[in-house]
């Protein structure tokens, strides 16, 4: 019989509970994951979230001394990766990815450490995923693209294949990019926007065809 690990949520907002069900929804098919509580810096200790208490904060949570799993669910891509980066410097913590069930993947699929990818998303094949990235509701990615690490893609995204994603980037809600489009790193496109030209500046593009603004 696997053993039952233990894991934390850092982040109590919307999107950790989003992140519960997930792990809630994964040990429905094989129970694997006791979530031990939430961290949160600015939810008080003991406060019960979705009947999950609130067992510190960022703070506590690097100083442990025994294993623990870890997933950071934070949308916010500058704050997700300045999280990370306290938390990295205690080497007890880790990382899994966490995918929910009724995620479509194919086995041609490389992928990092600390990736959230929630329910009804399909990947093809051949897909390369970085560290701390963040696939929500039902997006669609081709084959051959790339993402970095700390990316944010919000519910509805679909992104073509061949297309590159730069990091701490972030594709808002029903963003729709086409064939072989490069998104830069720390690019932020404005929910509903259409890419169908690179996207090579730092900045936020919004519209059809996506445009930055000035």
């Amino acid at each position: 019989m696997d053993k039952i690990k233990e894991i934390v949520i850092v982040g109590g907002s919307g999107f950790g509970r989003e992140v519960l069900w997930l792990i809630e929804r994964i040990n429905k098919k094989k129970f694997c994951w006791k979530v031990v509580g939430f961290i949160d810096d600015v939810v008080k200790k003991g406060t019960l979230i979705n009947e999950i208490s609130v067992i510190g904060s960022i703070n506590d949570l690097k100083a442990k001394s025994e294993k623990m799993a870890v997933v950071c669910a934070i949308g916010s891509v500058t704050t997700r990766k300045t999280v990370i980066e306290k938390l990295k410097k205690n080497q007890k913590l880790y990382y899994p990815n966490l995918i929910d069930p009724s995620v479509s993947y194919s086995k041609y699929i490389k992928m990092g450490e600390g990736n959230i990818i929630c329910a009804g998303t399909i990947l093809t094949t051949n897909i390369e995923l970085g560290d701390f990235n963040i696939l929500n509701l039902s997006c669609t990615v081709g084959h051959d693209v790339k993402i970095k690490n700390f990316v944010t893609v919000y519910p509805g995204v679909n992104i073509s294949g061949n297309v590159k994603v730069g990091a701490e980037s972030e594709l808002g809600t029903g963003t729709k990019i086409i064939q072989g489009k490069q998104i830069g790193d720390q690019v932020i496109v404005g929910a509903g926007a259409v890419v169908v030209a690179d996207l090579t500046e730092a900045g936020t593009y919004i519209g059809v065809p996506a445009k930055q603004l000035l």
